[in-house]
């Protein structure tokens, strides 16, 4: 009867362990989710667009349209074939984009306040609220802030 004991006690420890496990996971998949947002504030989103110059007037027209009663509070999106690093912060908060871009790759937030970091400011077109921002010097470091308007 020593064996069986030993098994049983066995056992009755994995099934501890397991329960444990379980439970670990299930807590950290709970405080990941379960972050306080702003609820107006909707998720940043990278989009990746090419376009001939044809379709560029008709797809604008259409996507003026579908976006003028949502505006993101900044948008960046690549001009070269390779732009150096973008780095978007939501203001005390999380990170949304710290890497290069690729030729006409976008990236638009609409959180409330952003802070913006570009390595070389020619490489991208930035709008903020839907207005475009004017460009810096070639291989020039900008940084700001954008708030949303409200």
């Amino acid at each position: 009867m020593g064996i069986a004991r030993l098994v049983l006690a066995g056992l009755a420890a994995l099934a501890l362990v397991a329960l444990i496990v379980v439970g670990v996971l299930s807590l950290i998949g709970s405080l990941g989710s379960g972050a306080e947002t702003d609820p107006s504030a909707a998720p940043a989103t990278i989009t990746t667009t090419t376009t001939s110059p044809a379709d560029a007037s008709s797809t604008a027209s259409a996507s003026a349209s579908a976006t003028a009663e949502r505006v993101p509070t900044v948008l960046v999106e690549c001009l070269r074939e390779q732009c150096p690093t973008v780095f978007l912060k939501v203001t005390g908060g999380d990170v949304l984009l710290d890497r290069e871009m690729a030729e006409g790759e976008q990236f638009q937030s609409f959180d409330p306040k952003v802070d913006v970091v570009l390595a070389d400011s020619a490489a991208v077109r930035v709008q903020v609220n839907g207005a475009v921002r004017a460009p810096g010097g070639s291989g020039g470091r900008q940084e700001f802030t954008v708030s949303r308007n409200r």
